[in-house]
């Protein structure tokens, strides 16, 4: 007699990642719609400084525009963060607690380092310097965040993705946010070389310290 085995079958939920890809279009279009100029502009940043030429004063950086964008960046790398790890089997990618985990981190590392990045370039004398860095790295990783979010959408659907391609890929989005960090520094050089000490002191601790920290942390963690 033959014993038959019964097997679980473990249905991956993936409505919570649909919603929230839903819910990132529907931002993206909103804002299209409201800042119809503003968009166009800003969707030519690819082979144009016209969006950061005319937004380059660091008020708008609180600005519903930037804002409402910055959600749908911080999404995307979200996803993109879990797409990622679960490629190379360090989590799963349809894991909504570690999604919420992951984005969670992701707000309160930007908005500490904001907090204290105010106070230093408070203390430094830097502030009006600072606070356009920022703004041109904003827009420029948000602009990076909304063209990832169809490779999200891609890479979270499908299964069939190989390892090669993700590191590619991978390395292409952080060269990609190197290349923009550069050209931030590149286009506020005048400003930056007038108080050049303490923005190396800025770099030093606010934007090298901390990425060299969470590697450190995270190969740790793997190891």
């Amino acid at each position: 007699m033959i014993d038959n085995l019964l097997h679980l079958r473990i249905i991956e939920n993936k409505d919570w990642a649909t919603v929230l890809f839903v819910f990132s279009f529907a931002t993206i279009a909103i804002t299209k719609s409201a800042f119809e100029n503003r968009f166009a502009d800003f969707a030519k940043l690819i082979y144009s400084d016209k969006y950061t030429t005319i937004y380059k004063d660091g008020s708008h950086l609180n600005s519903s525009f930037t804002l409402s964008l910055f959600v749908v960046q911080i999404i995307s790398f979200a996803f993109f963060i879990q797409i990622s790890l679960s490629q190379f089997g360090y989590a799963s990618k349809t894991d909504w607690l570690l999604f919420i985990q992951i984005i969670t981190f992701i707000v309160y590392f930007v908005l500490s380092k904001f907090l204290i990045e105010k106070i230093i370039a408070n203390a430094f004398d830097i502030e009006e310097v600072i606070e356009q860095f920022n703004l041109q790295k904003v827009i420029f990783r948000t602009y990076i965040g909304i063209f990832l979010l169809p490779f999200n959408i891609i890479l979270f659907y499908c299964d069939s993705v190989s390892n090669n391609f993700m590191t590619i890929f991978i390395l292409i989005v952080l060269a990609s946010c190197a290349l923009t960090y550069l050209v931030s520094i590149k286009n506020h050089q005048n400003i930056i070389f007038s108080k050049l000490f303490y923005f190396i002191l800025y770099l030093c601790a606010l934007e090298i310290g901390p990425y060299y920290f969470m590697y450190f942390w995270f190969t740790k963690g793997i190891a």
